[in-house]
């Protein structure tokens, strides 16, 4: 640590305590560990800067500094805490609230300024891009931190002297009614409504913001969506939402999903079904079709005698699990389309075939009606 206090503020001996306050707050906006992240020797300066003003601004200790120096103070050379200098950062911070507002505002230097609204906004998606996982680009209108005032409110920002302590609550933020009755006294405790529980208030606000810190705009938000999300799922983006007033921490933006409706597909969990309508010829015969996937196209082999209702299964065709434990299914539902509208000859036709026996109905003779009386007889044994 330099030997001369003085020199470690930049001011000279006589300086007055008003040049003291104004070169210490200098020294300290300039190398506050949250200005110098992963700075040690920032961080060293702003414990030697604070050290100094403990001294020097204090009419006493200064006046024995002045006198003996260092050997004035004590063996740690610390000033207004009786000699025992600096314990933790926690002892600094509190030396630099002190040209805040003095030492009575300690609510309110932990909770500078009001926190921002959290926003919720929707983000439609279609199947496709829940399936494949997505990156979108999002405008949001919200408040943002007025680049004028560097979100304080304050005309000069940081670097201005704008913030004096409130006088209705003396730095606390709170304000306290006691009343009395007949079942004894009561105190009401509630945030200044001088300060809104700040403790602090500003002399000269900023013009572009009115003093609140921030101003209405639009900002771009850049969320990445992974695969498989449902509708209804909501992604949450910290310190995204409105920014707080006058220094608070801003809120959250939570983005929620919202699954376009399909063209083709209907989506159960991680299953997607597709309706494929066959004429009777091609139900009777077998036929090949063309279907639609997630991923493109593919064709589907379907056999002769395929009955309507029947469902067909294209596997790991479906959406991805969220947790990326596999991939649904594509399940292919078969209708069989009844003509209509027939000719005379078309129906001269289905009147000869009408009585054959390979026509009638047989129930519970096909695979699929079998399986179904099984489990029908199952539920009820």
């Amino acid at each position: 640590m330099p030997s001369d206090y003085y020199d470690v503020l930049g001011v000279d001996s006589d300086a007055s305590q008003d040049e003291i306050k104004k070169a210490y707050r200098k020294k300290a906006m300039e190398y506050h560990p949250d200005r110098n992240p992963d700075d040690p020797e920032a961080e060293q300066k702003f414990k030697q800067a604070s050290e100094a003003y403990d001294v020097l601004s204090d009419p006493e200790t200064r006046k024995r500094y002045d006198r003996y120096g260092q050997d004035g103070l004590g063996q740690s050379g610390g000033g207004r805490r009786g000699g025992q200098g600096f314990q933790d950062i926690e002892d600094i911070f509190s030396a630099f609230d002190d040209i805040f507002g003095g030492g009575q505002q300690q609510r309110s230097r932990r909770q500078r300024g009001r926190p921002g609204s959290d926003l919720r906004v929707t983000l439609p998606l279609s199947l496709e891009e829940i399936a494949e996982g997505t990156e979108k680009n999002i405008k949001v209108r919200k408040f943002l931190a007025c680049e004028t005032c560097d979100g304080t409110g304050a005309k000069g920002g940081m670097e201005g002297e704008n913030y004096v302590m409130c006088p209705k609550c003396d730095g606390t933020g709170e304000v306290r009614q006691v009343s009395r009755s007949v079942f004894g006294q009561f105190v009401n405790v509630q945030a200044c409504p001088r300060c809104n529980g700040e403790g602090r208030i500003i002399e000269n606000p900023c013009e572009d913001c009115e003093g609140e810190g921030r101003i209405e705009g639009e900002d771009t938000v850049s969320v990445t969506v992974p695969a498989g999300v449902m509708d209804g799922n909501y992604l949450t983006i910290s310190d995204a939402g409105n920014a707080g007033i006058r220094g608070g921490v801003p809120g959250d933006l939570r983005i929620e999903i919202e699954e376009r409706e399909h063209e083709h597909f209907v989506r159960d969990g991680l299953d997607i079904y597709y309706d494929v309508y066959l004429s009777f010829p091609e139900a009777a015969l077998g036929t090949e079709v063309d279907v639609p996937t997630l991923e493109g196209h593919a064709r589907l082999e379907v056999e002769a005698g395929v009955q309507a209702g029947k469902i067909l299964r294209m596997r790991s065709r479906g959406v991805p699990d969220l947790e990326g434990s596999g991939k649904g299914d594509q399940l292919i539902r078969i209708h069989v389309w009844t003509p209509q509208d027939l000719t005379d000859e078309e129906m001269q036709i289905l009147e000869e075939l009408r009585n054959h026996d390979t026509f009638q109905p047989h129930p519970g003779d096909t695979e699929t009606e079998k399986s179904f009386f099984r489990r029908v007889s199952d539920a009820f044994s």
